[in-house]
């Protein structure tokens, strides 16, 4: 447990808090690409207690800037699209992508006024349908060669959901794996074909054993995890026999992504985003090895549990997240359907807006939230002190590859080796996936 200094610490999420400092110093998640189409891509968002206004110019360019002009405070929300920039209404004065005041209109005609105001702006980078921001000092670090920005468009799916809570008790779902064999277990298995891309996928060349029976019949993993060079690789190590584990690979992307398995052939890639200190996003990147991905049956199965254009979900707290007792008896532990992420809002928003972690118990199934919450208050400190954050930062090293999500069979004798190897076997037939071991 943590105490309630600790709690706010690692929660806090605004400017000059010391966690918002630590995530503003890594790209994050702003608006998905597809929110900026239409006759005026622009749209007012909060990311991070900050109030902002995201476009995308006439070149393509996205922007971010601060909400209120800072000639005299004007809804930029409301800016018009033109001439290179977001321009306010009030008096005309005109905002680049950078930040840059382009025109003062009211200005006598050799006035250089506008040459000396700089609106806050943060720099953007479109990767796979995520249009992500820096909002740190300093120039921003390159994006890694992670497996979700290196995939060809046609192998990735975008999409994102509101949680009505704070962004660590989300992130901390991701890397507890236990929790998979009661919140997801389904009492029955059914056909992977009806639930494209929303249900844990697991099937060898024998044709094995669905990875909902394994999670249902092996439901007290072993639990490793071990600190790699962007954040902890963690294992739920399962004993189907004498021989042979099912060993389940996920990881932990510092400060607030995960990378699971969602099958043999996609995985997912996941940020949890503070809105403020209370609301979040999650945002996905789902990456096929060796199909194409097809986006309209995902859009569409995402479209049935999330409206648009405000990415809410239907099941929510105001209906009890679809709980339906006879489904808890005879389908689901948890009677609220078949798809996991509904699973996942119940227990992260039944902890509260702001989990009070002061009351809580952890135990040996809870090793990787220890480690990352140790890893997020050295980082914390490391700022503090005026240093730069080592973990997931291509600090002038080389290139950040995977991470590898994967599960499979592996022999106890040797599973570390067989399951790199076969995430190796799979990457050589994707035809893109590069090998992060080489």
């Amino acid at each position: 447990m943590l105490t309630a200094e600790q709690n706010q610490l690692v929660t806090s999420i605004g400017p000059a808090t010391p966690a918002g400092e630590v995530l503003r110093h890594y790209w994050q998640p702003a608006v998905l690409a597809e929110e900026l189409t239409g006759p005026r891509p622009a749209k007012a968002i909060e990311l991070m207690g900050e109030r902002l206004v995201v476009f995308r110019d006439e070149e393509g360019r996205y922007g971010l800037v601060a909400r209120h002009c800072p000639h005299r405070g004007a809804d930029l929300k409301y800016g018009r699209l033109e001439n290179g920039g977001l321009r306010c209404p009030f008096h005309g004065w005109l905002f680049d992508v950078n930040g840059a005041c382009l025109e003062q209109p009211a200005e006598p005609p050799d006035s250089r006024f506008h040459t000396k105001i700089t609106h806050t702006a943060y720099p953007c980078r479109e990767a796979n349908g995520i249009v992500f921001a820096y909002m740190g000092p300093g120039e921003p670090p390159p994006l890694p060669d992670f497996d979700c920005f290196l995939a060809p468009d046609e192998y990735t799916f975008a999409f994102k959901g509101f949680v009505d809570c704070n962004w660590l008790q989300l992130l901390e779902v991701g890397i507890d794996p236990s929790h998979a064999s009661f919140l997801h277990r389904f009492l029955e298995d059914e056909s992977s074909d009806d639930n494209y891309g929303q249900q844990f996928r697991f099937e060898t060349e024998e044709g094995g054993i669905p990875i909902t029976k394994v999670l249902r019949e092996y439901d007290c993993p072993d639990i490793e995890f071990e600190e790699t060079e962007y954040g902890l690789r963690i294992f739920a190590l399962r004993d189907l026999d004498e021989d042979h584990l099912h060993v389940r690979v996920t990881n932990m992307i510092f400060p607030n992504a995960v990378v699971i398995p969602m099958s043999n052939d996609m995985m997912l890639t996941q940020w949890h985003v503070p809105l403020d200190d209370r609301r979040s996003w999650w945002y996905a990147i789902f990456s096929s090895f060796s199909e194409k991905v097809d986006k309209e049956t995902m859009r569409r199965d995402r479209l049935e549990l999330y409206s648009v254009p405000d990415y809410m979900p239907r099941q929510n707290k105001s209906n009890d997240y679809g709980y339906d007792p006879e489904e808890q008896r005879t389908e689901t532990y948890t009677g609220m359907g078949m798809d996991i992420n509904v699973h996942d809002q119940w227990a992260v928003e039944s902890l509260g807006t702001i989990q009070d972690r002061t009351r809580e118990h952890l135990g040996s199934a809870d090793k990787a939230i220890i480690a990352n919450r140790r890893l997020l208050m050295k980082t914390i400190e490391t700022i503090r002190n005026g240093g730069v954050p080592e973990v997931a930062r291509q600090n002038g090293g080389p290139p950040l590859k995977g991470p590898v999500a994967i599960d499979t069979v592996a022999s106890k004798e040797d599973w570390q080796a067989d399951w790199r190897e076969h995430d190796r076997n799979r990457r050589a037939q994707s035809g893109w996936a590069p090998d992060p071991w080489a």
